[in-house]
């Protein structure tokens, strides 16, 4: 793998998630908040699954349009994830009334989490000489939340800067009763499935 990558978000999860990997990590925001978030609004009934390719691939591009124009160079990598309920999709909550509804629908029941990966490698005179996307997809099921715990959960402000309102990572992890899939990609980057990425970009490049 490169020693060196751009990340192309502001998560802190996903930066950690990558310097234990032993790799020296540059943040680049191509946007600000408003329109990162922007960039993240669902079409009307869309897939989750292609919702979060789709979002993902837009956040690279705008990336890459970004440091093309700073003359910048090396591997850069895109994600984005998101908690699916029923084939509904369950955003950051913007209030407490939001983030109350998510939370009490997850409650007892298992639902998806969809972590999409995408990288390219961008030359020295600009040009995207190799690229790859993968998305990773487990399952976690909550135990019943007690209303009482969630909205202490929700005074907490935890909720508001993730996808269905909780954090695996967080104090509601107590109530996760199981998961199938990648504890990684729940928090944000799915591990295996993102070094596998770079070494396919790495080498062709």
């Amino acid at each position: 793998m490169p020693t060196q990558i751009w990340l192309a978000s502001r998560s802190p999860r996903r930066l950690e998630l990558l310097q234990t990997l032993g790799l020296q990590v540059r943040v680049f925001l191509a946007q600000n908040s408003p329109e990162a978030e922007a960039l993240e609004a669902p079409f009307e009934n869309e897939d989750p699954l292609l919702y979060v390719q789709r979002v993902t691939q837009l956040k690279l591009n705008a990336a890459l349009a970004a440091m093309r124009m700073q003359q910048l160079s090396g591997l850069v990598l895109a994600a984005d994830t998101t908690v699916a309920l029923n084939g509904t999709i369950l955003g950051k909550p913007q209030n407490d009334a939001e983030a109350f509804q998510m939370l009490r629908s997850l409650s007892n029941t298992t639902h998806q989490v969809h972590t999409a990966v995408a990288g390219a490698w961008l030359n020295a005179i600009g040009r995207n000489t190799a690229s790859k996307n993968t998305v990773q997809t487990s399952h976690v099921e909550f135990a019943t939340l007690p209303e009482t715990f969630i909205h202490a959960y929700i005074a907490s402000g935890e909720p508001f800067d993730k996808a269905g309102a909780y954090g695996i990572q967080g104090i509601a992890g107590q109530y996760v009763r199981h998961i199938s899939g990648s504890h990684s990609g729940i928090m944000g980057l799915p591990l295996f499935e993102t070094s596998e990425l770079m070494r396919h970009i790495q080498t062709a490049a």
